[in-house]
């Protein structure tokens, strides 16, 4: 409801402010810092001292460009130092602790663990891109420090994404941009369908899938743990790319359009077109700016996988300051290992119902891999998989026991993706008068479901990163 107010307040002075630049920008850093601040104001201070120090390090580039490579690596120092205060520090200091106790020391460091500021990960990424690309070159500093400061912290993807790039949103927030109804349309319909994915079946298999991982179905069977696997691939994908569809949805209220951040990733055909699909906006950061410069300087195979490695791993790190998430990057870098030295997508493609086989078996291998995502420990990790891997070991009181919510929410968002698989083009074959007939009745049939069987209401899962 709070939100909804601040919306309605925004989108109501929006046609008022948007028409000068000045006005413009001031309005949108106002109205971002007091959305952001509205769960903790002192952390406003963090994000504007992180988007000063990129903007006077980004114009120092070109006032001194023999310097530029100084003020490059201290504006790298500053984002990535307040990640390890704020979400490694803890990480780090256990880390150290146990390497000690198995050396047989002692001593120990005490543990501090600070509060995670919301959405710290997606504002110092996106603020890093922007001096990189003005480091190599790719982007001219804007003058303005309103205008990058509205840029960084717009409030739509300030929390969770997607990570937009200066590039693609600076020239849009530079003028004075006319709303169509075509706008208006898509962002509502953006909007209904993101809400859809997050309260209505991502906040409804929340519950089956806590209770699972709290430790009450160790004794489970495999078959239980793939459904709870499949539960959260859902919940995961449901919840994130929610948040994006809103998000995209209200920069096209306010006239600005953003790319595509998921694109039906569990339909792929490759380990690598997943990621092409998945998380797009982070996905392509960690190409351009980690894989790409450590693969410039060399032409080795071994170094090229070496790389790939690297930039999985501390992909996995960014998600949470824990090994099982070190460990989730690590096994998406065999997959992908493994696909590049056998190819075997290709392979398989060629054979009946090659396509279908390519997806299960993606299927298969990103459901083993989310569970280091959500498990508690590793223990916990291994000794599900275990489980899964003796997949004819089942109990019928196991399944007895699943939300039927849940499992016809988890039938639905499957038949969804199946329909998208095999008839991608069957509603574009509609003639267009039906269209503009069925797409309202079918929002507010959204709409309805969104009313009376929302889950109970969880944070977004990709807030706390």
């Amino acid at each position: 409801m709070v939100f909804l107010a601040f919306a309605a307040v925004f989108f109501c002075l929006w046609p008022k402010f948007r028409i000068q630049n000045q006005s413009r920008w001031i309005f949108l850093i106002t109205a971002s810092f007091f959305f952001y601040g509205w769960w903790d104001p002192r952390f406003i201070l963090l994000i504007l001292a992180s988007g000063l120090l990129n903007y006077w390090a980004s114009r120092a580039m070109r006032r001194w460009p023999g310097w530029k490579k100084c003020w490059l690596i201290t504006s790298i120092a500053g984002n990535i130092g307040s990640l390890v205060v704020f979400k490694y520090l803890a990480f780090i200091t256990e880390t150290v602790n146990q390497s000690l106790n198995l050396l047989g020391w002692s001593s120990t460091l005490p543990v501090v663990s600070l509060t995670l500021p919301i959405g710290i990960s997606f504002y110092t990424f996106q603020s890093m891109s922007y001096t990189l690309d003005v480091y190599h070159g790719r982007l001219e500093p804007t003058k303005s420090i309103a205008h990058y400061l509205a840029y960084l912290s717009l409030f739509p993807h300030l929390l969770a994404g997607p990570i937009v790039r200066a590039s693609e949103l600076l020239p849009q927030i530079a003028k004075h941009t006319i709303v169509s109804e075509a706008d208006r349309f898509e962002g509502t319909r953006l909007i209904i369908h993101g809400f859809f994915k997050k309260v209505v079946i991502a906040d409804s298999l929340a519950p089956v899938i806590n209770t699972a991982f709290s430790g009450q179905s160790s004794d489970a069977s495999g078959v239980y743990w793939w459904i709870i696997s499949a539960m959260f691939a859902a919940q995961i994908y449901c919840d994130f790319s929610g948040y994006s569809d809103i998000a995209r949805g209200l920069f096209r209220w306010m006239g600005y359009d953003v790319a595509v951040n998921f694109n039906h990733p569990y339909l792929a055909n490759s380990f690598s077109d997943f990621w092409n699909r998945w998380h797009m906006s982070l996905s392509s950061w960690f190409r351009d700016y980690v894989f790409a410069p450590l693969s410039k300087s060399t032409h080795s195979m071994s170094r090229n996988y070496a790389n790939l490695w690297i930039t999985m791993m501390v992909s996995g790190l960014w998600h949470g300051a824990s090994w099982t998430f070190v460990f989730w990057g690590a096994l998406h870098a065999l997959y992908l290992s493994i696909e590049k030295l056998t190819r075997w997508p290709r392979r398989l493609r060629r054979l009946p119902f090659g396509r279908l086989m390519i997806t299960a078996t993606l299927l298969i291998q990103v459901l083993i891999a989310w569970v280091f995502f959500r498990s508690e420990s590793w223990s916990q990790a291994l000794n599900i998989v275990l489980k899964m891997i003796n997949v004819f070991a089942w109990n019928r009181q196991d399944l007895v026991h699943l939300d039927p919510l849940a499992g016809c929410l988890l039938l639905l968002l499957i038949c969804r993706e199946l329909y998208v698989f095999f008839c991608p083009r069957l509603l574009q074959a509609l003639p267009h008068q039906w269209e503009r007939i069925i797409q309202p009745i079918a929002l507010g049939g959204v709409v309805g479901l969104c009313v009376f069987l929302r889950g109970p209401g969880n944070a977004f899962i990709y807030s706390q990163f």
